[in-house]
């Protein structure tokens, strides 16, 4: 896989990414604002706020405290709470997510004390090169839809344009996660997440090693994070 290669997306990835936008701009907008929200939530949603305020703390974590005159693009930047923290460190951030609904949210959301411009939330791909080089991607349960090679390849276009670190999740297959989905299909359409795909753990480093267009990187820290109905691998990649 060249880095040509991993810049262009696939049929596949663009099929999947249009379901993405219909459900989180038509079918699960409100249900999407109040688990982003301190509103009251059901037990199933509770146990997944309190797994993804663990997830964005940890990844929040492996980035620098001072972010003064660095740049950190936001992929799936949804309503835009991790955009918030690294822009209130100083960075410069780009929050993208392919929800109109979300970004609109993440746009009302923005609190007052964060630096005029130092946010610049949109609507678009992540994917899209014209969002240009920064210094830091976070994607945070982003991928979490999409199969190993399609992660490999946003990967591989994230490394074509980064020039210090990338940190993303992905859906860990375990027969945990299988049993938990199997179980979702059980409950109210409002308590369903958007399809997940579980991938190995060992394919995406296979991947990563395996591939060109990570010429240059090597795989830092990783973490699982495990709560209720959430559960998210994140891992690090870093400039060696």
């Amino acid at each position: 896989m060249s880095i040509t290669d991993t810049q262009r997306p696939t049929a596949a990835y663009e099929e999947r990414r249009g379901r993405l936008e219909t459900y989180f701009d038509r079918t699960a907008l409100d249900a999407w604002a109040q688990l982003t929200s301190d509103a009251p939530v059901s037990r199933i949603r509770a146990t997944v706020r309190a797994g993804r305020d663990s997830m964005r703390d940890t990844l929040l974590s492996w980035l620098p405290q001072d972010m003064r005159s660095t740049c950190l693009f936001d992929a799936g930047c949804g309503t835009g709470a991790l955009s918030v923290v690294a822009a209130r460190r100083g960075a410069r951030v780009t929050g993208v997510d392919v929800s109109a609904s979300l970004i609109k949210l993440a746009n009302e959301r923005a609190p007052k004390d964060v630096a005029p411009g130092s946010i610049d939330f949109g609507v678009g791909d992540m994917f899209d090169p014209r969002f240009g080089r920064t210094d830091y991607v976070v994607a945070m349960d982003s991928l979490i839809h999409y199969p190993s090679a399609e992660i490999l390849r946003v990967l591989g276009a994230f490394a074509a344009r980064t020039d210090r670190a990338i940190l993303f999740t992905f859906a860990p297959q375990t027969p945990a996660l299988s049993l938990m989905h199997a179980a979702g299909k059980l409950f109210p359409r409002a308590d369903r997440a958007p399809a997940i795909e579980p991938v190995s753990e060992a394919a995406i480093r296979r991947g990563i090693a395996a591939s060109s267009a990570f010429a240059g990187w090597k795989i830092g820290r990783d973490a699982r994070i495990s709560s209720g109905f959430y559960m998210s691998h994140a891992m690090e990649l870093v400039r060696a």
